[in-house]
């Protein structure tokens, strides 16, 4: 196993920030035991969510099974949705050209790095749902920790160092097959096992140490990240050596395969739906960490009169958390809902009659399975006019979008990106904005056509071609 804490991108550590590094990793191995010496068994089980992509998910078996030949993995961890959400699109677009997707969660084993990545990922969800509650720690704590504490070159050192923990989950996987990351532990733990492909997808706009992990090509979204990863400007007081170009790629956004394929005739519906005065069709998503409800118990409160006018048909994706939708439901009595509950193939024929048919009242979607949580949303974008979401990983998803208070301070640059893209609105710091970008939206019926347009423009310009982009560089011979 290379060290990757000491030097990173030839910029040297401070013995301090090393030893903090050992320290974290020490620390978690005296907390669930030490693993390095396990032999793990690779088996394969079916995602039935994801079926028409022909996905496989890994995990510990009696017997090792064999990988396909035409194999790609994505790695990744369940936090929040998003990098699952990424996930998905490299699946799906790995599929499209021809290879054999298998899932990796590194957070879902019984062992000591799954262990490290399951606490951590506690700790921040904790965070996010206390940011949402206490401005003062927001303020203080948590948007200076996603943007400026998670910047500096040092943070990245004790990442890498945890990371190690991870490597015992690849014994059993060849080093030869193609991988790509949606996060940066699942990238470190397969450079440090020696995996020899290794792609790093970058969800974030705003640049940070945070997401390195020297040994792996790293893909970014915009020109704004490229520039910043190129530079590493900020990532430490003094100035540091940057990224080399054949490590840092610019690829475009991560989108799905099925999201694309006929996205032209999916904008040319929407805007056929505005131009005839029909219910303009508004998704809410509730992330994977469930935070968020005051700002939603009031967009909710505020659209359902035009609801009731059937101005408005209101989708809310409430993920797995039902709990977010029994709030709801204590807050605002008179809300009336046609229920998806754990009726994920109930979802897909309603979701294949709205193509051409009408949509009105509201509609709450939950799945307590996690792939159904998640992949609901993308069920729904197509048969949907507006997206609204804080600006995390679906700013750079293919539908008109209006953009919520961030949650986590390297959202922000998300937000900046998608308004000057021309496929969003600004960021509605507050429920005033919020609800006055909803009512231009609402009666301005030029805007989302507007934005449509946008929206096809960058398609064809192939703005969206990221993930297939990552699967090209991930199988590169």
């Amino acid at each position: 196993m290379m060290d990757k804490t000491s030097v990173i991108f030839g910029n040297v550590i401070d013995k301090k920030s090393i030893k903090k590094a050992e320290k974290s990793k020490n620390k978690f191995l005296k907390k669930y035991g030490d693993d390095s010496g396990n032999d793990y068994k690779i088996s394969f089980t079916d995602i039935d969510t994801l079926d028409f992509i022909g996905a496989s998910n890994i995990v510990f078996g009696e017997e090792n099974q064999k990988f396909d030949d035409n194999a790609l993995i994505v790695g990744n961890i369940r936090m929040g949705f998003g990098h699952y959400r990424i996930s998905m699109a490299m699946a799906s677009c790995a599929r499209a050209l021809g290879y054999k997707p298998y899932w990796l969660d590194l957070a879902s084993f019984d062992a000591t790095g799954s262990e490290m990545i399951r606490e951590q990922n506690s700790l921040y969800s904790l965070g996010s749902k206390i940011s949402q509650k206490s401005k003062l720690f927001n303020k203080l704590v948590w948007d200076p920790m996603n943007s400026e504490g998670f910047k500096k070159l040092t943070y990245n050192a004790v990442d890498q160092k945890n990371s190690e923990l991870l490597v015992p989950i690849f014994k059993n996987i060849g080093k030869e097959i193609p991988y790509i990351a949606t996060h940066v532990w699942p990238a470190q733990a397969a450079v440090h096992a020696g995996l020899e492909h290794v792609v790093n997808a970058i969800p974030d706009n705003w640049p940070m140490a945070l997401h390195l992990s020297e040994g792996a090509i790293h893909t970014v979204q915009t020109p704004y990240a490229y520039f910043g990863y190129k530079t590493f400007n900020g990532f430490a007081k003094t100035p540091l050596k940057g990224m080399p170009e054949k490590d840092i790629k610019m690829v475009g956004c991560y989108v799905d395969h099925e999201l694309l394929c006929d996205l032209k005739e999916v904008n040319d519906r929407r805007k056929a739906r505005i131009s005839q005065g029909k219910p303009i069709r508004l998704l809410m998503t509730v992330g994977g960490a469930g935070a968020g409800l005051d700002l939603f118990l009031n967009m909710v409160k505020h659209l359902l009169p035009y609801v009731k006018r059937n101005e408005v048909a209101l989708f809310i994706n409430f993920g797995d958390h039902l709990e977010v939708y029994k709030k709801l439901l204590s807050k605002i009595p008179e809300l009336k809902c046609k229920e998806y509950f754990n009726q994920y193939e109930n979802l897909k024929k309603t979701v294949a009659e709205l193509k051409t048919g009408d949509a009105e009242g509201v509609y709450a979607v939950y799945n307590q399975n996690i792939f159904e949580a998640v992949y609901s949303t993308n069920l729904l974008m197509p048969v949907t006019d507006l997206l609204v979401t804080k600006p995390s990983e679906l700013v750079y998803y293919p539908i008109p979008k209006v953009f919520m208070r961030h949650i986590g301070g390297h959202e922000v640059y998300g937000a900046i990106h998608g308004r000057e893209f021309g496929d969003s609105t600004f960021e509605c710091l507050d429920k005033k904005s919020m609800n006055a970008m909803l009512d231009r939206l609402i009666s301005d019926r030029e805007i989302i056509p507007h934005m449509c347009d946008a929206i096809d423009a960058l398609n064809a310009a192939g703005y969206y071609n990221g993930a297939y982009e990552c699967v090209r560089l991930a199988t590169a011979d």
